[in-house]
């Protein structure tokens, strides 16, 4: 059961690892682990689009603890990401609120570094411009995803989650064309994406010029009517974010019911599967979508109106509870903490350490303890 004597020793052991691996893989931009190292994407690929999350999570605890070593280490995370920004930009695509604002946004706003400004607002520029004017959406890839046609016409759920970085350059320049695009798509979003049960496509295509519905794809769930349970997470969270962003209450109603959709697939056991409407074997989990949800279920719970917030919080402690008894590593074998997430349902590779999953844990844990830091 989580109480404040479990919340307190988890944050220890989070403080007690995370401590060690701020040092010894501050040249990195961590993925996953190798035989219990954490790799570095940045020598593979410097704009991958988790390369934000091991400065982010570096801020979160820096800003919990005070520890100078993990302010270096995320500071250190945001120059190498300079590679991808000013040498790969025509590559970079949807998951520039994923690199920058929880690397140069979370800089700025918790130290006020100008040069950090500038590198989220560079991002926030890229974002915009991924804007289809004639479609109402944000273009996901820029490339022939998986092997398939062209992927011009593609919006994916994920980009939910980066909007945030749009609704803050609107809040410090003033301009609202940034909060317009963010909102427009979301409501692009919310029509193609969001099915009436709760339940949401991962990838939509549009006719780029028109910006007609053409069809869904499989994307990296089982098939495109199923419920990759990673993208009903991205859908949660994202759509809480942008309520709390803009008051605007469809949002609200699209988070709960995404919500709803997601507490009722995975309450069994709350250890979420890869896809909630998979077949039985084989049984495929992905850890990090149960915390990127716990998160959103967290935010949610403090919006909604005040008969409906314990069935939220309720529902985020059993989902970090069952994960951490489950799949929480503490041991000095391995510089990551959860294991079992995964990449796809039907390609990449499954039931791995990914750093993704770390920082969500780590921020569901910062707001247990109270200290809740906001990067979003």
């Amino acid at each position: 059961m989580i109480d404040d004597k479990w919340i307190n020793e988890t944050w220890e052991k989070i403080e007690k690892k995370l401590s060690r691996v701020a040092v010894s893989a501050r040249e990195k931009l961590p993925y996953t682990t190798v035989e219990g190292v954490y790799d570095n994407k940045y020598e593979k690929e410097a704009r991958a689009w988790t390369n934000g999350f091991w400065p982010g999570m570096m801020w979160l605890m820096y800003d919990a603890t005070k520890n100078p070593e993990y302010r270096k280490t995320a500071e250190r995370a945001e120059e190498l990401l300079d590679k991808a920004l000013y040498e790969e930009v025509e590559k970079l695509d949807h998951d520039v609120g994923f690199m920058w604002h929880l690397s140069s946004g979370a800089n700025y706003r918790l130290t006020g570094n100008k040069k950090s400004f500038i590198r989220n607002f560079c991002a926030a520029n890229l974002l915009a411009g991924r804007y289809n004017i004639k479609g109402g959406y944000i273009r996901a890839w820029n490339f022939k995803w998986a092997g398939r046609e062209d992927t011009t016409g593609w919006a994916i759920i994920d980009c939910m989650m980066n909007l945030p970085l749009l609704y803050w350059a609107s809040q410090e320049t003033g301009d609202p064309r940034f909060k317009n695009i963010a909102m427009n798509h979301a409501d692009k979003t919310l029509k193609y994406h969001v099915r009436e049960d709760g339940s949401v496509n991962h990838i939509v295509q549009y006719d780029p010029e028109t910006g007609e519905f053409i069809q869904s794809h499989t994307g990296q769930g089982f098939e495109p009517t199923s419920s990759w349970s990673r993208g009903q997470s991205w859908a949660l969270y994202g759509y809480t974010l942008s309520y709390i962003h803009t008051k605007e209450e469809r949002y609200l109603n699209t988070a709960k019911k995404v919500a709803n959709y997601f507490i009722a697939a995975v309450c069994d056991d709350w250890l979420p599967k890869c896809d909630f409407r998979s077949p039985k074997d084989p049984v495929i989990y992905d850890a990090s979508a149960g915390l990127i949800a716990a998160n959103g279920l967290i935010e949610l719970s403090r919006v909604v109106p005040e008969h409906e917030k314990d069935m939220y919080y309720k529902a985020a402690l059993n989902l970090i509870e069952a994960i951490t008894n489950h799949f929480a590593d503490w041991s000095d074998d391995t510089d990551a903490i959860i294991t079992n997430a995964t990449e796809a349902y039907h390609f990449g590779q499954k039931h791995i350490p990914l750093i993704y999953a770390d920082f969500y844990f780590v921020e569901a844990m910062n707001k247990l303890k109270g200290f809740n830091t906001f990067l979003w």
